[in-house]
């Protein structure tokens, strides 16, 4: 069964405006069911990587009106087939930088999921918001599918925010949210894994391009502070998002255990990550939970399946990784980079 495309289907890089004059209805093949994300399923190609560049509009198309698309039958196996499959669907792939945890690269944008301990959840979040420069689209292949739970479950970002508490929600959008970071060489990405590079200099450029304040610690580590939106407009649709990471890199979201060793050995001012209101004012345990909760109330999930294909619209949707156990080898890319105007927040964002 292949996937066919509605005619005159405009790719989802196109001005919304130019889409809202065709028919996005998904065909038939596309599996819709409450409390999981669109499914996709297709006879194995003789050539993935050709198929997908064939039918790049029509996913496209897919992940424009739903925010993500998962495509079943492709069976990919191989880093390399991979890559060709996610260059066919969106050409150059984005260079990491500002990673909170280390990848293995298989080519080029080319990496494995983030080195996490496999009994802990990445929580929901989308992938890069804190830096100036977010990918528009994320990719997910599956290699290897684990014994149980691991799924990249998925949240609609316009629902979480219309589900926050108003006054939450405002101050959020007023003030913004400031992600604190300090690098060593124990725990976290390195400086040589987030930048590209140990050279202090490169690093200090860097940082100052990227409107992040930075000190260098006695012991020779980094630490440094980013002030961010947490509201964004999508843009293409113009839809106001709930784009951050405050839940997921905020100390309460850590295991109470690893948070309680981690402060102990280097002090709740020396964690390797953590989130404030955009003012400084510590975010409390219990909002971080309301956040979780939240995402938990508005997420869909799939178990993966070895070959699987995923693609997610990374400013409408976020996206988390569950625990699991077993063996789990699941390839990731970035593309489409954005430099979102509302980047950092306005007096007037809480007017919007």
């Amino acid at each position: 069964m292949s996937l066919q495309e509605p005619s005159g289907l405009l790719s989802g890089d196109r001005k919304e405006s130019e889409m809202s004059s065709f028919s996005l209805a998904p065909p038939p093949e596309v599996e819709l069911q409450p409390g999981k994300p669109p499914i996709l399923h297709v006879e194995p190609p003789g050539d993935a990587s050709s198929w997908a560049a064939e039918h790049r509009d029509a996913l496209r198309a897919q992940v424009a009106e739903h925010g993500v698309i998962l495509v079943r039958g492709l069976g990919l196996r191989e880093a390399d087939q991979v890559g060709a499959v996610f260059a066919g669907l969106a050409g150059a792939l984005m260079t990491e930088r500002e990673a909170f945890a280390p990848r293995r690269t298989h080519g080029p944008g080319l990496y494995s999921s983030s080195a996490w301990p496999a009994n802990q959840p990445m929580c929901m979040h989308h992938e890069l918001s804190y830096a100036l420069e977010v990918p528009g689209l994320m990719l997910f292949a599956c290699l290897s599918a684990p014994g149980q739970g691991g799924a990249t479950a998925v949240a609609d970002a316009e629902r979480v925010l219309e589900a926050l508490p108003t006054g939450l929600g405002e101050r959020f959008e007023r003030e913004g949210w400031l992600l604190t970071r300090n690098y060593n060489e124990e725990i976290g990405a390195s400086l040589a894994e987030s930048f590209g590079t140990d050279d202090r200099a490169a690093v200090e450029h860097y940082c100052r391009a990227h409107a992040i304040d930075f000190a260098w610690q006695p012991d020779g580590s980094l630490r440094t502070s980013q002030r961010r939106s947490a509201v964004v407009r999508h843009p293409l649709t113009g839809r106001r998002c709930w784009f951050n990471q405050i839940a997921f890199l905020n100390e309460w979201t850590l295991d109470p255990e690893v948070r309680e060793f981690l402060v102990d050995i280097h002090g709740e001012d020396g964690l390797p990550f953590n989130t404030r209101f955009g003012d400084g004012t510590p975010i409390g345990e219990d909002i971080v939970q309301l956040l979780n909760s939240t995402y938990e109330e508005h997420t869909r999930r799939e178990p993966w399946q070895a070959g699987d294909l995923m693609l997610v619209d990374n400013i409408r949707t976020a996206h988390s990784r569950e625990a699991f156990t077993g063996e789990r080898q699941v390839l990731v890319a970035m593309a489409e980079p954005q430099r979102l105007s509302d980047w950092c927040p306005t007096p007037e964002a809480s007017r919007r």
